[in-house]
This record gives C-alpha cells, sequence and structure tokens, in this order.
C-alpha cells in the first residue's frame, strides 16, 4: 500500500470562525481562522488554557456547530450542508465530560443498544453490535448492571460504547475524564488506545491533562481561538518556554526529567510518560 493511502484526510478544517450570539449583547468570537487536519486512524490531542477555542473546535468535528466563517470537511462532506449532518454525526460520535448526560436506560445493554436501535437495524445486528461494543470498553461482564451503580470510568466508557455501536470512523471527546479520578483516567485513555490501535478508530481528545497528550501522535495547542502550533508530543513538550506563556505545564514525568537534567543528570529528550521515566532510570547502573 502506499504511504499516501496510509495519511488520508478525515477531517479538514479551513480558516474557521465562530462567534457566539453574533449580533446580540455579549458577542464572542470563540474561534479565528483554525486551520486544522486530521488523518484517518490518528490520535489527535487538543490541549489549551481555559477560553482559548478547544471545546467550540470539538463540536466543529460532528456539526453541532457551523462555521461562521471558512469550513470543515469531515469524511468528504461539508458541516455547513444541511444533507450531509446525519451522515456526518454518523461516523464522528461525541463524548462529553459528563457521561450521566449521555446514559438514557437503565441497563448497561439497553443503554449502549440505544443509537443503533435509531439506526432502524434488525434486533439481532443491534444485538451483535452491543456484544462487540461492551467487549472492546471492558464492560461485558456489566450488561445487566444499571448504569447508576457504575464507577464514574465504566460509565464513561458505557457513553464510548454507546456510541461505538453506531461504527463511527471517528471518536471526539471532551474533557472526558475531568470528572474521574486517576484510576478511572487509567481505564479511559486504556479504552481510546486500544480503539485506536486495534480498530483503526480516528480519535481527537480535548484535555487539559497533558500526561494524556503525551499518549497521543500528535498534539495541537490553541491560544485565543487559534492554532497556536501542532505536532508530536516530544516536540510540542520540548516548548517549555512557550507553553509555560499560555499557562500550560508539562507532563509530570516530563517535568521532573527536564528538573534533573538542570542538576546535571543525563536524561535523554523525549521523556513524557511515568513509565518512559521509570524505565530509563531503572537501566542506569548505579
Amino acid at each position: 500500500m502506499e504511504a499516501c493511502e496510509e495519511n488520508r484526510i478525515f477531517i479538514e478544517v479551513k480558516d474557521l470562525t465562530y462567534i457566539y450570539n453574533r449580533g446580540k449583547p455579549g458577542e464572542h468570537r470563540a474561534l479565528s481562522g483554525v486551520n486544522l487536519t486530521v488523518n484517518e486512524g490518528e490520535f489527535l490531542a487538543v490541549v489549551g488554557p481555559n477560553g482559548s477555542g478547544k471545546s467550540t473546535l470539538a463540536r466543529h468535528f460532528n456539526a453541532l456547530l457551523k462555521p461562521a466563517g471558512g469550513s470543515v470537511v469531515v469524511g468528504g462532506m461539508d458541516t455547513i450542508c444541511p444533507e450531509n449532518v446525519w451522515e456526518i454525526r454518523r461516523q464522528v460520535g461525541m463524548v462529553f465530560q459528563n457521561p450521566d448526560s449521555q446514559i438514557v436506560s437503565s441497563l448497561v445493554e439497553e443503554d449502549t443498544a440505544f443509537g443503533a436501535e435509531n439506526l432502524g437495524l434488525p434486533s439481532e445486528v443491534v444485538q451483535q453490535r452491543v456484544e462487540e461494543a461492551l467487549n472492546l470498553t471492558g464492560l461485558s461482564q456489566y450488561s445487566k448492571h444499571a448504569p447508576h451503580m457504575l464507577s464514574g470510568g465504566q460509565k464513561q466508557r458505557l457513553a464510548i460504547a454507546g456510541v461505538l455501536v453506531m461504527q463511527p470512523s471517528c471518536l471526539v471527546l471532551d474533557e472526558p475524564s475531568s470528572m474521574l479520578d486517576p484510576a478511572g483516567r487509567a481505564e479511559l485513555m486504556e479504552t481510546l488506545a486500544r480503539l485506536n490501535r486495534t480498530m483503526n478508530t480516528t480519535v481527537i481528545l480535548v484535555t487539559h491533562i497533558m500526561e494524556e497528550a503525551a499518549r497521543a501522535d500528535r498534539v495541537a495547542v490553541m491560544s485565543g481561538g487559534r492554532i497556536a502550533f501542532t505536532g508530536t508530543p516530544a516536540e510540542v513538550f520540548s516548548e517549555v518556554s512557550l507553553l509555560e506563556s499560555l499557562g500550560l505545564k508539562l507532563p509530570a514525568a516530563a517535568e521532573i526529567a527536564s528538573g534533573l537534567r538542570r542538576r546535571g543528570c543525563s536524561l535523554p529528550e523525549g521523556i513524557l510518560t511515568i513509565d518512559d521515566l521509570v524505565s530509563y532510570l531503572t537501566r542506569q547502573p548505579y
């Protein structure tokens, strides 16, 4: 297979502008001239300070918001065209901060089936998709449980399962771990990594947690409604001064590694996670 086929663009954002309350009191320009591409099968993290436009951008990926200027094209479909909206939302599933807002049924398996049933699929197809989605998210053993009995991390995985039954090409997650404890965050990130790796699902993760962004293929940094810069996690987190000027911190492991270097330790660049740091330090002779 040729390399160009491996990097097919799935989402293309050109000169995107969005204005809240346009022409009314409180008018606010949230996005200004945003340009971004997302490739099929890519894991992209979007980071930035509060008010930088991260969530507003994310809501354009499945036509929840429409451009005030510029364009957003998803899978070759322009989001501004009403006839494209249904298919765009089938291809791009959204998962929000609070999983309770996406739970609609009294049993895990029923909640997971909701989206597929709304597609009008035969019951045997729905059941098969539910089983696959629960298996992929590690919730099979909870299929007969009430959603309110699940932990925060399990509820968020249930929200993902409810999107997966519609077999989207892309998952967009807006601060999904902000209400989770560390264990729940770890569960969620493992689920996203598995879906990206084994199903080739395109994942776009909006997050303020730099440790999560460090696990992505690429990071887009937003500031003031614009894309400040993009790059691999190693490239982005090497821009320490620029990140600090935007009010952003390094991942904890990268910050520790940077501090050790300042004290004379010869740690290599590119240490971004605790696993990276532990792996390097345990290989050293002392």
